[in-house]
């Protein structure tokens, strides 16, 4: 048994690495895309109700879009409009 007087570290296992927004978005938009939907209305669908349905699970994007947050995806897609074309 070791010293009790001596805190002990625990090195938890590392994190997988948060995929940023804009990647899941590409990749969601090409899955849907290879299914045959209307990528646009599937996301605005899916960011209004939170309904992962709307999304496809082909190429794990359901998954994939449930791992960021709405907002965040809102934030992402709004920054870029402004950014071309209101700029």
């Amino acid at each position: 048994m070791g010293d009790i007087s001596n805190t002990q570290y625990f090195r938890a296992v590392q994190e997988e690495k948060k995929m940023e927004v804009s990647q899941v978005l590409r990749e969601v938009y090409e899955a849907l895309t290879e299914k045959g939907y209307n990528p646009i209305n599937q996301i605005v669908g899916y960011i209004m109700s939170g309904d992962p349905t709307y999304i496809t699970s082909h190429k794990s994007a359901r998954s994939l879009i449930m791992k960021v947050e709405r907002d965040e995806i809102l934030e992402e897609l709004m920054e870029n409009y402004i950014n071309t074309r209101l700029k």
